[in-house]
């Protein structure tokens, strides 16, 4: 396999072992052992655009960068395959928890420069547009609004006609909902944060020193509220984790009014990513509002 033979040329090392570790709905996945007996984690997808690995390993260094949670060391970046650093994974530790929302409040606390990313990248499968808009305090609410509907909401609608799998109906009421956007998101006006972008239990590890590690990034600069309503889409975190998120950087109040907006936008992407199944779940929150 080609892949491995220029892995073993990067690494300078014969790869012994190759373990696969599952095989999502995108990528395929392994642990690498080498003849000096070092692991690697090999990402790979022979049918990736191929810019999604370059900017998942981009995304990866922006949330390092910011010095507060961890990510796996990029190693080796090509269209078709990542190579990074393996995190032999512990079980939750009693507060894991709590450190990790911590954690992830002190991160949210480092500022971002505008609403939007420099460059556009994926959530999933499918292309995440981020264009950047230059933080203005006077225009926030307004940027963020306009932002976070073009670019989230409304881009995976015309996503899901063109996939046919819309209808009029949700046409019509993310129609209703784009009045509604300001007004939904007003009381909960802060600067941006640097977001992980998909944010779910499935997305972090936890590595020997008992810290999150987080994996699979769609990183854009963002309402830090949309990666809290990402972590309850599907199960939710421990308690403890909001708990201590919220004593390190409170929340403001209507955040759980504001949750079903943000939810909306990952819903919708997985009507786009796996069917019909969640139509219904997307109709309920946008009624939420109307």
């Amino acid at each position: 396999m080609k892949i491995f033979q220029d892995i073993e040329n990067y690494l300078g090392d014969k790869i012994i072992t190759t373990v696969l570790l599952g095989g999502g709905c995108i990528n395929e996945t392994y642990q690498l052992t080498t003849s000096a007996k070092k692991s690697f984690f090999l990402k790979t997808n022979k049918n990736a655009p191929p810019d999604m690995f370059p900017m998942e390993a981009k995304g990866l260094e922006e949330i390092k960068s910011a010095q507060v949670l961890l990510t796996p060391q990029v190693l080796q970046i090509n269209a078709h395959f990542l190579l990074l650093e393996f995190i032999k994974v512990q079980k939750k530790t009693p507060g894991f928890f709590s450190t990790f929302g911590r954690l992830l409040a002190n991160h949210h606390k480092r500022p971002a420069i505008g609403w939007g990313y420099p460059s556009n990248n994926y959530i999933g499968a499918n292309p995440q547009v981020s264009p950047l808009i230059t933080y203005r305090p006077e225009n926030s609410l307004r940027d963020w609004a306009q932002f976070y509907f073009e670019n989230r909401i409304l881009y995976q609608l015309k996503l899901a006609e063109k996939n046919h799998l819309s209808d009029p109906n949700l046409a019509r009421l993310i129609g209703q909902l784009e009045l509604k956007v300001p007004e939904i998101l007003a009381d909960g006006e802060e600067p941006p944060a640097i977001l992980h972008g998909d944010l779910w239990s499935g997305n972090f590890l936890i590595n020997q020193d008992h810290l999150p590690v987080l994996i699979d990034p769609a990183v854009y600069y963002g309402h830090r509220e949309a990666d809290l309503a990402m972590t309850k889409l599907f199960g939710g975190f421990s308690n403890d984790f909001y708990t201590a998120y919220n004593e390190t950087y409170p929340l403001k109040p209507g955040y759980k009014f504001r949750e079903n907006l943000y939810h909306l936008y990952h819903v919708l992407n997985h009507l786009n990513l796996f069917g019909k199944s969640y139509y219904g779940q997307c109709i309920a929150l946008i009624q939420s509002y109307l």
